[in-house]
């Protein structure tokens, strides 16, 4: 039972400081940006996206970016809906392409840029 617990404790620490300690490159997030043509949708500076129907992303929290990103990408995978999956197929189309990294920087990199959703400081 004790060895189980270290075991599940220990994969579980591992997993937590194994992505916390992906360190987000802003230029590299800009980058992956433009070379998934983010912007058709969501606009050049994504404060300005294309139709209503979608999403403005600059100012937005990048932990709530990577949350989504990454439940495209399940959902895209074919993970079942417990799994925390979103189904989209224009959006789980372009996750797919995303490492883990490109997820990091380009919900960085839209974080850092002003727009409606940004506080003034």
């Amino acid at each position: 039972m004790i060895k189980q617990f270290v075991m599940t404790t220990s994969v579980a620490l591992g997993m937590f400081f194994g992505t916390a300690s992906m360190a987000a490159d802003i230029a590299a997030g800009k980058a992956a940006y433009e070379r998934l043509n983010c912007a058709s949708c969501h606009g050049a500076d994504a404060a300005k996206a294309i139709s209503p129907a979608y999403p403005i992303l600059a100012g937005q929290h990048a932990d709530y970016l990577k949350h989504a990103l990454t439940a495209y990408r399940r959902g895209a995978q074919g993970a079942p809906a417990t799994a925390n999956v979103r189904k989209n197929a224009i959006m789980g189309a372009f996750a797919s392409q995303m490492t883990s990294q490109d997820i990091v920087n380009v919900t960085a990199w839209l974080s850092e840029l002003p727009g409606p959703l940004s506080v003034k400081k």
